[in-house]
This record gives C-alpha cells, sequence and structure tokens, in this order.
C-alpha cells in the first residue's frame, strides 16, 4: 500500500461522512440505535468481489461475514477452535433474526484454484491455512473432477465454484438455528454466483438443478463470453 492508496481511503470515508452525516443523517440516526438487517451474505475475501458495492447496499442492509473462498464450515461441536463463520451464522439467526442467507461465490475465486491445484509456498515448519481451510470444499472438488475430468482447467474452477456453493448450502442445513428457521417458514438459503468475466449474476435454481442468470450479462463477445456460458455447476 502507497500513500495515495491512503489518501483515497481518507477521501472516501470524507464523501461517506458527507453523505451519511452531513446531507441526511437520517439513516445514521436510525442505525445509532442499533442493527435490524434482515440478509446474512456469506461472501469471500477477493478485492473485486466487494457484496455491499456489487449489489449496492446501504449501510445497514446486510450482515457480512466474509472468509477464503465464500465457504461455510459444517456445524462442528467446540473443539477449542476458533469458529468465525459459525459464530456469525449463530449472530445472525439468534440475536438479528435475519429472515435470508445468501452464499455469494464468484468467477476467478483464488481459494478454489488453490483447492483444485495446490501450489502451496508454505514452509513445512509453518503452518498451511489456506490448504485447512478450503478442505471444507472438497466435496465440492470431488465431484468436479468426477464429471469434468478431461475439460480445461477453467472449466474445472467454475464447476468447482459453483458446487462450492452448493456445498456451502448443505453445509447451512447443518447448523440447528437454520435448520429450525428454515422449516418453520422463517429463513431461506439462497446461492448466488457473481461472473466476474460476463458482469452477471447467476442464483442456484433448485428446479432447474443449475444456476440460472438473475441479471443477464450486458451484450459482449470474445473468450471470456463463451467461457461464461460453457458450464454450469
Amino acid at each position: 500500500m502507497n500513500g495515495h492508496d491512503l489518501e483515497n481511503f481518507i477521501a472516501g470515508f470524507e464523501r461517506f461522512q458527507q453523505q451519511y452525516y452531513g446531507d441526511d443523517p437520517t439513516l445514521i440516526n436510525e442505525l445509532r440505535q442499533g442493527q435490524h438487517p434482515r440478509t446474512l451474505l456469506i461472501g469471500c475475501c477477493d478485492s473485486r468481489v466487494d457484496p455491499g458495492y456489487l449489489i449496492g447496499a446501504e449501510p445497514g442492509d446486510i450482515f457480512v461475514s466474509r472468509n477464503v473462498g465464500n465457504l461455510v464450515p459444517p456445524c462442528e461441536p467446540d473443539d477449542g477452535g476458533f469458529h468465525g463463520v459459525s459464530a456469525a451464522i449463530q449472530f445472525a439467526l439468534q440475536n438479528l433474526k435475519v429472515e435470508r442467507i445468501i452464499v455469494l461465490g464468484h468467477a476467478q475465486c483464488g481459494g478454489i484454484r488453490a483447492l483444485m491445484y495446490p501450489t502451496s509456498t508454505a514452509s513445512p515448519n509453518e503452518p498451511n491455512f489456506i490448504e485447512r481451510w478450503m478442505k471444507i470444499a472438497e466435496p465440492a472438488k470431488r465431484s468436479t473432477l468426477a464429471k469434468f475430468a478431461q475439460s480445461s482447467p477453467e472449466v474445472q474452477c467454475r464447476v468447482c465454484e459453483q458446487s462450492s456453493i452448493l456445498n456451502s448450502l448443505n453445509n447451512l442445513m447443518t447448523f440447528p438455528w437454520v435448520r429450525r428457521a428454515v422449516d418453520e417458514g422463517r429463513l431461506t438459503v439462497h446461492g448466488w454466483y457473481f461472473d466476474l468475466a460476463a458482469g452477471e449474476l447467476l442464483a442456484y435454481s433448485n428446479r432447474a438443478g443449475g444456476f440460472l442468470p438473475m441479471v443477464c450479462a450486458l451484450e459482449q463477445t470474445g473468450p471470456d463470453k463463451r467461457l461464461a456460458r460453457a458450464t454450469t455447476a
């Protein structure tokens, strides 16, 4: 990070300050009383995929948990480890009473590529947190290789990215608060996929058994568009 980055960040906060504290403080005055988001969004750490920016959310609209690969681990007993995503899910359901959970995956995910094609640079004497974390998505990797063993790495990664979203949706249902809320009709869960190359937003459809566009790509041509349409999980 250089000084120019910091100047941009400070200027950005000044614009935020002016918009929400100066021009119209109505929203901030409401948020001072507490937060009441209706959506938990589980997204990736990737700098290109900021959930609030992508969907035009205002402060207070979404409760966000971001991690490498936008993964949801299965619900497991506390074994002395740290469970950041699990804690976010529990807080969102028990304290915030959210009405929906969205798992937002994306194309060109570095975490999924590391899962599919490991190239660890970690020292043998150092922990490899990425490799261990991405094992959560091993079922997605296995299903991808079983069906697309002869496909290109690009297609394999896209399939695994989408399959990993479904794996996370399955893992969500292992949390008692999630399962109970879904069964009682108080909660819905959704799998979304942002096609970074095409500029398209897809959602998983149980009826279709795959991802379908919610917001179609703008008209374009070229190899990126052809790849974007090549396959669905």
